[in-house]
């Protein structure tokens, strides 16, 4: 069954909005994200892991091995899965960062009176909250648990990573009623949204450290930069950083959804190739940077 709370709430409400947007230019996004899964699916020997399996949408589940899980938090996942595909999978529900419910708890409870439930001053509020937010923790421990049992020779990420982000930021504003407790002044700093992008880059970096641990095959694919406005910008050859691949006319207002955490050089010794780079158009004045890569199986084994 799957599980209730604010997580599984809010990532549910973020996937049917994700749902809705038209996806009319999404197509050769689509077909290139389900090529790279597909590959990984077709290669693996034995049941894989799906993380981020969301709807179906990008998974080419056909080409899945019998006994190969999903895994995603939210409720309705499962089911459209089905819907869309005819095949009824193992599933997992749980928060991958391990950490979404404890910054949740921190946030509810920095925001509002503990004898009324009231909100509190936003503004210094918020200052309180960054403060607080800095010594949390995000350590995939259900991620670690799973595969400690079930030990997968192979482990696709569908686009999963460039959540963590969106998902704190929606947590934390619910906790402050829906109100926006961010600090818009120009020329400075916001403190919350400093301390959130370090939050981001705990999870994300601990997420791909358990992966590593895993030893398995790894197929990853997330975002790598998200652009606003409506530029005219073109991607040359790879070359690292990623922001050196973009090419505009035009200056560029980009955001890193994994907050600065470099991809690659979280897996030292291990060889990666299929290594990629294209553009989505996510939504208009929204263009996302999508990144792919394959990880080969570790030499040793399983290290818990």
């Amino acid at each position: 069954m799957a599980p209730g709370g604010m997580f599984t709430q809010t990532l549910a409400r973020e996937q049917r909005a994700f749902l809705r947007r038209d996806r009319e230019t999404w197509g050769p996004h689509l077909d290139r994200l389900r090529s790279f899964l597909g590959e990984g699916l077709r290669e693996a020997q034995g049941p894989a892991l799906i993380l981020g399996a969301g709807t179906g949408l990008e998974v080419p589940w056909a080409l899945a091995p019998p006994g190969t899980t999903g895994w995603d938090g939210d409720p309705w996942s499962r089911l459209f899965t089905f819907l869309r595909h005819h095949r009824w999978a193992p599933w997992v529900y749980q928060d991958l960062t391990g950490g979404m419910e404890e910054l949740w708890r921190t946030a509810r409870r920095t925001a509002r009176q503990p004898w009324s439930g009231r909100l509190r001053a936003t503004r210094a509020t918020a200052r309180r909250l960054a403060g607080l937010i800095h010594s949390l923790e995000p350590a995939a421990a259900p991620l670690a648990r799973w595969l400690e049992t079930h030990r997968p020779g192979t482990i696709l990420a569908a686009n999963v990573m460039g959540q963590f982000g969106v998902l704190a930021h929606r947590t934390v504003e619910k906790a402050f009623g829906g109100q926006a407790p961010w600090n818009d002044e120009e020329g400075e700093e916001d403190p919350l949204e400093m301390a959130l992008r370090g939050w981001t880059a705990r999870a994300v970096a601990s997420f791909l450290e358990v992966l590593g641990r895993s030893g398995a095959e790894l197929w990853l694919a997330h975002d790598r930069g998200v652009l606003f406005g409506n530029p005219r910008v073109t991607l040359g050859a790879l070359r690292e950083p990623w922001t050196t691949q973009l090419e505009s006319l035009s200056p560029l207002e980009a955001d890193d959804p994994l907050a600065g955490v470099d991809v690659a050089a979280c897996f030292q010794g291990r060889t990666l190739d299929r290594h990629q780079r294209w553009l989505w158009p996510l939504a208009p004045g929204q263009l996302h940077i999508m990144e792919a890569m394959r990880v080969d199986k570790a030499k040793r084994p399983f290290s818990w």
